[in-house]
């Protein structure tokens, strides 16, 4: 599903315009990305939860050269489904 098919069925279900369900997405994430970056975790009861961990510095490998390259720590973005949609998901 691509942002504007999800903007569409926000808006359809919501009974709001589409501009409305953009304004309420683009809203949510900017939310979930500022807490993020700030506490590092942020969790919707019966959803899930997002949480940042980070990676260490690894070896690897270029699949075409199949030399050998260092890959850089960094921070990624988890996330863990609630029971809720687990059970949905079933």
């Amino acid at each position: 599903m691509t942002k504007a098919e999800l903007i569409g069925v926000i808006a359809q279900q919501a009974d709001i315009t589409k501009a409305a369900a953009s304004k309420a997405l683009d809203a949510y994430v900017a939310t979930l990305t500022k807490e993020l970056k700030k506490t590092g975790r942020m969790g919707i009861v019966g959803f899930g939860t997002f949480s940042v961990a980070k990676r260490k510095a690894r070896q690897g490998r270029n699949p075409q050269t199949g030399k050998a390259i260092k890959i850089p720590a960094k921070k990624v973005v988890k996330f863990k489904a609630g029971k809720a949609l687990s059970d949905k998901v079933k």
